[in-house]
């Protein structure tokens, strides 16, 4: 991932606390680096450390695309310990912490440990993602159950223990200081409701929208914010890798994909987080997904060679109005229902 560009000026996050679960590679690092160019203390969580290899070779590219989330990224060479010490270049403070977020009781020690260490926690960042690749092209009566549960499990339930037991240290922290709000970000894929061509995505995805807007609901008067965010095409280590390219001749894989012309790399995101984690009104937006693009137009940042990718409108240029993001006509639908009718007071 290449250095800010100098124009651009990060937001002041100096004294914040943030934890990006998922932070060894793609938006979850890219979020990691703007929160530390911003000046923040990051924990950086993943399973990918220096000090723990695994004993297996790493699988060829077709075998890894059938392989299921825990051995998706093995033996990759990016790893917590590397993100910590980018956040740590970049002006903040990276701390690399080996979690399973899908083991409650090491999150709990995780957020145990960040209570005794800070005292506070303002920011989380749920980035962990389904860690395979879907069998797009096939039936839900097609699919293989087994690795979809398990897809399932790894970007969902991830989320709700990390959520669950993050939730009263950020309560907390924004109750001792009003002017700013905690936050929760979940990272999904999309800002519609439109069917994602299979099953187990168009779950997943949705999935995580509708989980920070019921927790933004429960959220509501604890002064802590919810929502969703979708990046663009990215520029990833994997999408690089599996396109042939590099960030430095990444436009070479534009020819075969021309869709690539309007990718952006994580750090995008990652500063479309920043700004919403400075944003002083952020409960305004809780319960809702965002695009990085979108979230460029508003807070007026750029990605790291200073351009400023815009895929919603690269899009609709080329195959039209179909995107159909979700605006304030669709949200009606979302609130003044039993709920809100029979136990407006709760929680």
């Amino acid at each position: 991932m290449t250095s800010p560009d100098s124009s651009y000026r990060p937001p002041d996050l100096k004294g914040r606390v943030a934890l990006v679960a998922g932070a060894t590679r793609g938006v979850g690092r890219g979020t990691a680096l703007a929160l530390g160019e911003a000046g923040a203390t990051v924990y950086c969580t993943g399973r990918s450390t220096r000090t723990e290899k695994t004993e297996n070779p790493r699988r060829g590219a077709a075998e890894a695309r059938k392989a299921l989330p825990e051995d998706y990224y093995r033996n990759r060479p990016e790893t917590i310990e590397e993100t910590a010490d980018m956040v740590s270049a970049r002006g903040g403070r990276g701390i690399p912490v080996v979690v399973n977020h899908l083991e409650a009781d090491k999150v709990d020690n995780l957020i145990s440990s960040i209570r005794r260490e800070q005292g506070e926690l303002h920011v989380l960042v749920n980035d962990i993602s389904e860690s395979a690749e879907h069998e797009f092209g096939k039936a839900f009566w097609q699919t293989d159950l087994n690795r979809g549960f398990a897809m399932f499990r790894n970007a969902v339930d991830t989320h709700i223990i990390t959520s669950h037991f993050a939730a009263p240290l950020l309560i907390e922290t924004a109750a001792k200081d009003k002017a700013q709000s905690g936050l929760i970000v979940e990272i999904g894929d999309g800002d519609s409701f439109v069917y994602r061509g299979n099953l187990f995505f168009d779950m997943i995805k949705t999935t995580v929208i509708r989980q920070a807007f019921a927790m933004a609901r429960e959220l509501r008067r604890k002064n802590v914010a919810a929502i969703a965010l979708t990046p663009g095409f990215l520029r990833s280590e994997i999408m690089l890798e599996r396109f042939g390219v590099s960030e430095a001749n990444w436009r070479d894989a534009v020819r075969k994909y021309p869709d690539y012309i309007s990718s952006e790399t994580p750090l995008f995101a990652g500063r479309a987080i920043a700004a919403l984690a400075a944003d002083a009104n952020i409960m305004k937006k809780s319960g809702r997904v965002f695009s990085s693009w979108g979230l460029s137009e508003e807070y007026d940042f750029c990605d790291a060679d200073g351009s400023r990718p815009h895929w919603g409108r690269y899009f609709k240029g080329k195959y039209g109005d179909c995107l159909k993001p979700c605006d304030g006509k669709f949200y009606e639908y979302w609130s003044g229902g039993p709920m809100d009718t029979i136990y407006a007071n709760w929680p």
